[in-house]
């Protein structure tokens, strides 16, 4: 299983698919994603980080850092 760590709280990310896959027979799902926000940067970020970026203003890469926090 392959891993990217999240941008926001830098937590390993489970990649599915992919060559590692087929050997472990693993096929557990992917569980983040790549964001590209509208100040145009891109994000790896977890579904739990995605669900706590603000819904009531576009995202910028300040919200993705004060995730951390």
């Amino acid at each position: 299983m392959a891993t990217e760590r999240c941008d926001g709280c830098g937590g390993e990310v489970n990649i599915g698919g992919g060559i590692a896959d087929i050997w472990t027979l693993s096929f557990e799902p992917t569980e983040g994603m790549t964001l590209e926000l509208v100040d145009g940067t891109e994000h790896f970020l977890c579904y739990d980080c995605i669900d706590r970026l603000p819904e009531d203003r576009e995202v910028t890469a300040e919200d993705v850092a004060a995730l951390d926090g």
